[in-house]
C-alpha cells in the first residue's frame, strides 16, 4: 500500500498547486497542469494508493473556488471502481 499525504498549505496558487500535485503524486513529465490532466493521471492510480489531504482550509483560502473544483476531481476519480482511496483529514 502506498500512502501519499498532500498538504493544502503548500498549494498557494493554481500553478503552484499543480506543480505540487505533480511532484507529490509522482505524475509524469507530460502532466498538463489542469483539471483534465489531473483526472487523467489520477485514473492511473490503483486501489493500493491512499491519498490524504491535510490542511484543506488553507488550500481553500489560497485557491478559492478552484479548491472545490480540485476536490471534486479527487472525489469523482476515487469513486470509480478499482481506483485509489481519497480522504480529507478532519472531514
Amino acid at each position: 500500500m502506498q500512502i501519499l499525504i498532500l498538504d493544502g498549505e503548500k498549494m498557494t496558487d493554481i500553478l503552484q498547486a499543480h506543480a505540487y500535485l505533480k511532484r507529490t503524486l509522482h505524475f509524469p513529465d507530460y502532466y498538463g497542469s489542469n483539471l483534465d490532466a489531473l483526472a487523467d493521471c489520477l485514473g492511473e492510480l490503483g486501489p493500493h494508493t491512499h491519498i490524504i489531504l491535510q490542511n484543506a482550509p488553507a488550500m481553500r483560502e489560497n485557491l478559492g473556488l478552484y479548491a472545490d473544483r480540485l476536490l471534486d476531481v479527487f472525489k469523482e476519480c476515487s469513486s470509480e471502481p478499482y481506483s485509489f482511496h481519497f480522504a480529507v483529514d478532519g472531514e
